[in-house]
Order: structure tokens, then C-alpha cells, then sequence
């Protein structure tokens, strides 16, 4: 069931992307900065025979083509695999405060010594994020991730992650430096 929820997310987010590309070009969004975005939340939650946590720190730039942003990532998870990857995300607001990221991403896969064999060494990621966003433009969110290989390999198991956000303007980050 959750399997089908993280596949309908990355669909729902490709629509969201298409049908509100728009929205992402409102004046609030045009003041965005760049962001580091630190995660951590539950690994594997759906299918649960490798159950654990996840901490995830991505690089969010505030450049635009197309109205969709680079972004690029690293995660590991407390059973021992790891994630590194780059891909698109979109901003998409509803007001002032509250913003929805679609993303795709596809990642290098380490299983390291973790139980969970995903099929392959590539893997997609497709996330939906739904977050508050604060006066200082810093953001808080919750986030629900799919990893797929896209039955590019032997099996495609698949996996999910539910986690919560932070992400924290690089601005803010230069100024608490000097």
C-alpha cells in the first residue's frame, strides 16, 4: 500500500511540477535563496525488513531552468547503506508559508552492510515534500521518498523513507560564520 502511495507521490509531484509550473514564478518565490537541507526520519518504513533510520544533508541551489532547481544529496541509513546523488526539484506555494517540492534524483546505491539489496547500483529517487515556511525563509517540512531502480536490475525491490526537514538558507549559514 505505502509501495503504491510513494509511486502515486511521484506522479501527483510530475503533475504538481506540469500544472502549477506558474506558481514557482510568484514573487515570494523569486526572493528564494540557496538552502542546506538536513533530514532524518524512518528508512525502510513501508516494507520493514530493513527497518531503520535515515539522515539525509542536501545542497538546494537557487538557480532556475526551466523553473526547476538543481539540487544535490547524500543519506545513509543506521543499518549500514548510503546514497549519493543530484537531480530537480521544483517550489511550488500555496501563499506565503507553505510550498511543496516535487523532486527527482538518480543516486549511486551502497549497500554497505545493510540487509537491503535494491536490485542495482543506480537508483531513482522520487520524493514529495510539504513544508512551512518561515519568515527568515527558512523551512520545515515532511518529506516521503521512493527508491527504485526502475527494474533496471535483476530485482527492484524498491524502498521508502518518511522523514522531516529543515532547510536553512545559505545566507543564514554565511552570517552565523562572520
Amino acid at each position: 500500500m505505502i509501495r503504491k502511495i510513494g509511486k502515486m507521490a511521484g506522479a501527483v509531484g510530475t503533475a504538481l511540477m506540469i500544472v502549477f509550473s506558474s506558481a514557482a514564478t510568484n514573487t515570494v518565490a523569486a526572493d528564494d535563496p540557496a538552502f542546506l537541507t538536513i533530514a532524518a526520519g524512518a528508512w525502510d518504513f513501508n516494507k520493514q525488513d530493513d527497518q531503520g533510520a535515515e539522515f539525509r544533508v542536501e545542497y538546494r541551489s537557487d538557480k532556475k531552468f526551466w523553473e526547476l532547481k538543481p539540487f544535490g544529496a547524500i543519506a545513509g541509513s543506521s543499518t549500514g547503506s548510503l546514497f549519493i546523488g543530484a537531480g530537480v526539484l521544483m517550489d511550488i506555494y500555496f501563499g506565503r508559508r507553505f510550498v511543496v517540492t516535487p523532486s527527482f534524483a538518480p543516486h549511486f546505491y551502497y549497500q554497505g552492510d545493510s540487509d537491503k539489496d535494491l536490485g542495482h547500483a543506480l537508483e531513482f529517487r522520487s520524493q514529495l515534500e510539504f513544508a512551512y515556511r518561515f519568515d527568515d525563509r527558512s523551512r520545515l517540512g515532511l518529506s516521503i521518498s521512493h527508491y527504485s531502480n526502475a527494474s533496471i536490475g535483476d530485482k527492484n525491490p524498491g524502498t521508502e523513507s518518511l522523514l522531516l526537514n529543515y532547510s536553512i538558507p545559505t545566507t543564514s549559514i554565511t552570517n552565523w560564520l562572520d
